[in-house]
């Protein structure tokens, strides 16, 4: 029964191409790295002496320097090809890492993290453009999911070890391997991946002169941006707001908060890419998904209200997790679904925004609800951010079901 179980876990990962399994690869190298992102909050008000506010502002200035990046990217994915701007991003971003850990003063800091996301970020919605260039049609979700995995399990041996770095060389050390990763995996992706030149035929000749509707006047869209512009927020409280909450109210060290953080991973990895094979040979709408997995980020931090027990982190952590499974996989897809022909790139990067914006909106929003109301009253909002969330999802099917009649 085991053997059968297992050969059905790795059946969901055949019929890949070599691309896209070398982008997965690259993937796990640089997020296994990305060790500064889940303690930066922690490095600001502890090692630096920030306050909340001033903690909430950098983060700003990183979430605004993301947006750039995003909407940069994505538009020059469409103009001059995702290969040069993935190559760019990383290799950058990862000198730029190492710079970053000698600028310690409130305005550098803010200056620095808007330049290195500006840069770093770039890399997304080209990321996302080349999976739709280099996998099958059939199984894009699942190539986008295998992405996601890569990401998850490259987060899973990340906070962990970044906890361990932090103990013995302090966090100087998360610059150096931050920097370090980014510049080996994206080598290896110029080493193993050749750029992709589409042929030209008569359909590609005449996209410009094809009337394609402007996705500033997609409506769809724009509400399923929302949707996951809210999810986002509610997803980036677990590397803001709840490393301090874990210190600070149960007294859990660095390696404890990097454990909690790696079974989110973990979970990932086992069961994301076969809820989503599931669902696919359901043919389950993926807004239904969607709206099920903004109901589980709710109740994630509505559990956490009970703050007698140090438990409740991990249970909270299995919410959060399952529902980022329903959510995140399946937005990409639809994202890419929507966008016309030779237009990716830009829907990508309005993709990508709603989640640097969010990423700007859950610090700063977080950090000053907890200075002036304490964790209760963030985690309180955060569960209602969820059901709007859910309303909205909702609200979206019942358009979309107007529209298909």
């Amino acid at each position: 029964m085991f053997k059968t179980a297992f050969q059905r876990y790795i059946n969901n990962f055949k019929g890949f191409t070599r691309e896209v399994w070398i982008l997965a690869l690259i993937t796990f190298i640089n997020r296994a790295g990305t060790m500064v992102l889940p303690f930066l909050s922690k490095y600001l008000k502890e090692n630096l002496d920030f306050t909340y506010s001033q903690v909430g502002w950098i983060m700003v200035s990183f979430g605004i320097g993301s947006m750039l990046g995003s909407w940069l990217g994505g538009k020059l994915s469409d103009k001059i090809g995702f290969y040069k701007i993935m190559i760019f991003s990383l290799f950058t971003s990862g000198i730029l890492f190492f710079v970053l850990q000698y600028v310690t003063t409130f305005w550098g800091l803010c200056f620095g993290m808007f330049v290195i996301m500006a840069i770093a970020d770039m890399f997304r919605p080209a990321m996302f453009v080349s999976l739709n260039t280099y996998a099958k049609p059939e199984n894009r979700t699942r190539a986008l999911t295998l992405v996601r995995l890569a990401v998850n399990l490259g987060l899973t041996a990340g906070p962990a070890l970044g906890g361990i770095i932090i103990m013995s060389i302090g966090y100087n050390g998360l610059f150096w391997v931050d920097g370090a990763t980014c510049i080996l995996s994206i080598l290896i992706f110029a080493l193993l991946v050749k750029e992709k030149k589409n042929p030209v035929n008569p359909e590609k000749l005449n996209l410009e002169n094809t009337p394609v509707t402007s996705v500033f006047k997609d409506k769809i869209f724009w509400i399923f941006l929302f949707v996951c512009f809210i999810t986002a927020i509610l997803f980036f409280q677990l590397f803001t707001t709840l490393p301090l909450y874990h210190h600070e109210r149960f007294g859990l060290t660095e390696f404890q908060s990097g454990l909690l953080l790696s079974l989110n991973g973990i979970l990932i990895f086992f069961f994301e890419m076969p809820i989503v094979s599931i669902f696919e040979r359901k043919k389950t709408h993926k807004l239904q998904i969607i709206t099920w997995g903004s109901l589980l980020m709710a109740i994630s931090f509505f559990i956490l209200l009970i703050n007698t027990w140090a438990g409740i982190l991990i249970i909270s952590i299995l919410f959060i997790t399952f529902g980022e499974m329903f959510i995140f996989p399946f937005s990409n897809s639809f994202a890419l679904s929507r966008a016309p022909k030779g237009h990716e790139g830009r829907y990508m990067a309005l993709f990508t925004m709603s989640f640097s914006l969010a990423h700007i909106v859950s610090s700063k929003t977080g950090m000053d609800i907890i200075s002036h109301f304490g964790y209760q009253s963030n985690w309180f909002l955060m569960g209602i951010f969820g059901i709007t969330a859910l309303l909205c999802c909702i609200w979206l099917q019942k358009i979309l079901h107007s529209e298909n009649k």
